[in-house]
């Protein structure tokens, strides 16, 4: 039981991270653009975050049971792959590099399993789940962002080309307020889920391995005894971590986001947010957990790359893609190498 108030304390605290680390996915753009103030914008985020965290749980049922095995899961992996996930993303924070949390749990939990598994390469469900809801979505979204980005800008520039500079600031400014607000909602239907779904698996392998068996009668709502659903409880205060962690801030990511990258206007940022969270929301519709900061990244890479390609700082955008390559394969380490040196202490 005390291993499992560990897990669940390593999740809140990844919900919480992955809040203030990814508060720049949804309002970069608007803050830079100076439609919102800082503290505005992170307060739209926070609430529509919240109100996207609560919207289902498809994702959650993806992590949970569709990339790994769960016989093979212990409460120990999942602390491991967690703790894993947690160590990246504070690491690419203190780097103002916006990586990808959703990769790094992922990559945390494969490399925790497959040593709770004693390198069975088997114990990855890698045809049903980890190609098709993972890998492939990791190279296909970040290019519908590019190029939907791009797309969805050069058409307001046809369409606007004769209105003035101050009617396209003032609509834009207006629109970019729901822009931002979409865009929270669907980091929130996705992201907030991740979690759910890793909580959910520890109270299955809780409940299997009998960890739960003694408590009272009142406390059975830790009892999952088959994945087919979130536990309420368990997406309610997901949702309410992750908000918290979003009013937080992440002002490290949101200034590489937002200024280095490319500099934007109202009808930029409109562009890139709601082509970003088009896909996002898609993809959690589908139950596919997809990297919120790879889209809204290639989405303003796109949108800036219409302006002109000399607008985008390629410089930045090189660190940017290192920090994407390296996070499956690192997260994957470290879950790998936490559970091999809990073995060591009898874990």
């Amino acid at each position: 039981m005390t291993l499992f108030l560990l897990v669940l304390l390593a999740a809140l605290a990844f919900e919480y991270i992955n809040g203030f680390h990814d508060t720049a996915n949804a309002i970069a753009t608007v803050v830079s653009t100076k439609v919102l103030t800082p503290r505005q914008a992170i307060a739209l985020a926070a609430f529509t975050n919240l109100a996207g965290a609560l919207a289902g749980t498809a994702v959650a049922t993806t992590i949970g049971k569709g990339l790994v095995d769960a016989s093979a899961i212990t409460m120990f992996t999942v602390f491991c792959a967690l703790l894993g996930a947690i160590v990246w993303n504070l690491f690419t924070w203190w780097l103002g590099l916006p990586s990808s949390s959703s990769h790094a749990l992922v990559g945390g939990l494969c490399g925790a399993a497959l040593a709770s598994a004693d390198g069975r390469w088997s114990v990855l469900h890698w045809s049903t789940g980890l190609w098709p809801k993972i890998v492939l979505p990791m190279i296909v979204s970040p290019l519908l962002g590019l190029f939907g980005g791009a797309l969805l800008m050069y058409t307001l520039m046809i369409v606007l080309r004769r209105a003035t500079p101050r009617f396209v600031s003032v609509v834009f400014g207006k629109a970019q307020l729901v822009s931002a607000g979409f865009m929270g909602y669907s980091h929130g239907s996705n992201d907030a889920q991740k979690t759910m779904g890793i909580i959910t698996l520890a109270l299955f392998t809780g409940t299997q391995s009998g960890v739960f068996k003694d408590l009272p009668p009142w406390a059975d709502f830790l009892q999952v005894r088959e994945f087919k659903g979130v536990p309420f409880w368990v997406v309610l205060t997901c949702a309410i971590t992750m908000a918290a962690g979003t009013a937080a801030g992440g002002w490290r990511i949101i200034k590489t986001m937002g200024h280095k990258m490319v500099k934007l206007q109202p009808i930029h940022g409109f562009a890139a947010e709601t082509t970003a969270a088009l896909i996002i929301h898609g993809a959690s519709t589908l139950g596919v957990p997809v990297s919120t900061t790879h889209v809204i990244s290639t989405s303003i890479m796109g949108v800036g790359a219409v302006k002109r390609l000399s607008a985008v700082k390629w410089g930045v955008v090189s660190r940017i893609l290192w920090a994407w390559v390296l996070t499956l394969p690192v997260t994957a380490l470290l879950g790998y190498s936490l559970v091999r040196l809990g073995a060591v202490f009898g874990h």
